[in-house]
């Protein structure tokens, strides 16, 4: 396990932060009241760096497998239409991470970046229907060896207000790769090929680059 590169300065001046409570806390508090305020900023110190942690694994790399992006829940498997760039109607799985999640975002498919686009919006909570196309997100499509396309957004949700992307149009990822970050709970939707076979449920908890969402055909 290693902290994610976007929580290091945080987790530093939070660091700060904390010892200087701890001496102000030390020097000026009753007893019991500094021990309550000193466990209340450790608390708060570890929320945060259990958040921004990012686990170190091996990753199975299969052509015709599609991988979670994110650690989370299934909250959506629906047949819906992909207005942005697909323009076909698509099988759409949405998975919800929660601020208790890890929240690197990794390819869910190897290939090349065919499409990216970012955009600033609202910030609805991330189960809203119209999260999808009001929130601020980024659409990112790729293009597969045989020619498939998988098209996938990182969604801000009411606290995640810091969407962080790595990709851009015309890289080459493999699968698993990380492709960005989330602050403090989103939602990622995956948009599939009709004829994939979806391998999750509504309620299911995935492993970012480790739980298999769906087959390819």
């Amino acid at each position: 396990m290693t902290i994610h590169k976007e929580g290091r300065i945080l987790l530093f001046i939070s660091l700060i932060i904390l010892v200087v409570i701890i001496l102000a806390a030390d020097y000026y508090l009753t007893e019991v009241v500094r021990n309550l305020v000193i466990g209340i900023a450790l608390i708060f110190y570890l929320i945060i760096l259990q958040f921004f942690r990012s686990p170190v694994f091996e990753i199975s790399r299969n052509d015709n497998q599609v991988l979670a992006p994110a650690d989370g829940k299934v909250v959506v498997i629906e047949e819906t239409e992909e207005t942005e760039y697909l323009k076909t109607k698509r099988r759409q799985v949405s998975i919800f991470m929660s601020p208790v999640n890890v929240h690197v975002n990794r390819m869910p498919v190897g290939g090349v970046v065919s499409y990216f686009k970012y955009h600033p919006g609202k910030y609805l909570v991330a189960w809203h229907p119209k999260s999808s196309t009001e929130n601020e997100r980024t659409t990112i499509a790729t293009k597969m060896k045989n020619g498939s396309e998988i098209l996938f957004r990182q969604i801000a949700g009411a606290l995640a207000r810091r969407i962080k992307w790595y990709v851009k149009e015309g890289q080459q990822l493999q699968q698993g790769d990380e492709f960005g970050f989330i602050k403090f709970g989103s939602r990622v939707d995956i948009f599939l090929p009709l004829d994939a076979k979806v391998t999750v449920r509504i309620g299911q908890v995935t492993k970012g680059g480790r739980t298999v969402i769906a087959e390819l055909a």
